[in-house]
């Protein structure tokens, strides 16, 4: 399968890494598009793909493409490529707030388009995308699309009603959960641990507390309270979390994201 990417950025970046380590796609199988000449010069250089100066090139010589520009860009690239793309050809798009309708209509005709939604952990494997179509397209062409969405990470169908949701709970949690992680190896740094140290520590608990979550199906809540022991340091912790807001902190900042991309 020839495989496009119209757009360079670190979302195709991470996934162009997934797709050539699990053996999707040869990089000799990728032909990528960028805005600028020294992004497809470090994409040669980091992955061995092909390059195009012209993101219609990338249409023409592809049989899937990821249409992987900031969403501001999106009509006036489809504009560019749409008498390029070919009936048969899948075209996978990530933008927020750009629907299947929107998208056919930029398209002006009948395009096999998969929408999702992304995360930057497919950098190292480990992402979670979210996957739409419309209810007639084939299911070779939903399997094609969701064989290379899993070889960076996990990816599940949603119905597009959810995808905004999706934004807030996977697309851009990772900067809440870094925020976080932060926050914790500062504590440490003030309480006498080396920095260094201290991502290590936070950073490994946060990623055993999310493994604890997804292998043992327990819920968190049942998880939480077998760290908190009567009368302990982490019943503590927790009482001034809830005094100051946490759990209403995080619901709230998830709401003005799916809000926003609403209105993308």
């Amino acid at each position: 399968m020839k495989l496009g990417f119209i757009g360079c950025g670190n979302m195709a970046k991470a996934m162009i890494s997934g797709i050539i380590k699990n053996g999707v796609c040869s990089a000799e199988d990728i032909i990528v598009s960028a805005k600028t000449e020294a992004t497809l010069q470090k994409a040669q250089a980091e992955y061995g793909v092909h390059t195009a100066k012209a993101n219609a090139e990338v249409a023409k010589a592809s049989d899937a493409f990821v249409l992987a520009v900031k969403p501001q860009f999106y009509a006036e690239v489809i504009a560019e490529i749409r008498d390029s793309v070919r009936p048969e050809q899948l075209v996978i798009t990530i933008a927020p707030g750009k629907t299947l309708a929107w998208l056919s209509e930029q398209f002006g005709r009948p395009v096999q388009l998969v929408r999702t939604m992304p995360n930057t952990p497919a950098m190292v494997g480990e992402g979670i995308t979210a996957v739409c179509c419309s209810d007639d397209l084939p299911q070779k062409t939903l399997d094609c699309a969701l064989k290379i969405l899993r070889s960076f990470g996990k990816a599940e169908v949603v119905p597009e009603r959810l995808m905004d949701a999706v934004v807030s709970v996977s697309g851009s949690s990772p900067a809440f959960v870094f925020m976080f992680i932060e926050a914790m190896a500062d504590a440490a740094v003030a309480d006498g641990m080396p920095r260094k140290q201290a991502y290590t520590f936070a950073a490994q608990a946060v990623l055993g507390s999310a493994k604890m979550v997804l292998e043992t199906g327990r819920h968190p809540a049942e998880l939480k309270d077998m760290v908190c022991s009567p009368a302990g340091t982490t019943i503590e912790a927790v009482r001034v979390l809830e005094e100051t807001g946490f759990r209403g902190s995080v619901m709230a900042a998830m709401k003005a994201c799916t809000d926003k991309a609403k209105s993308v």
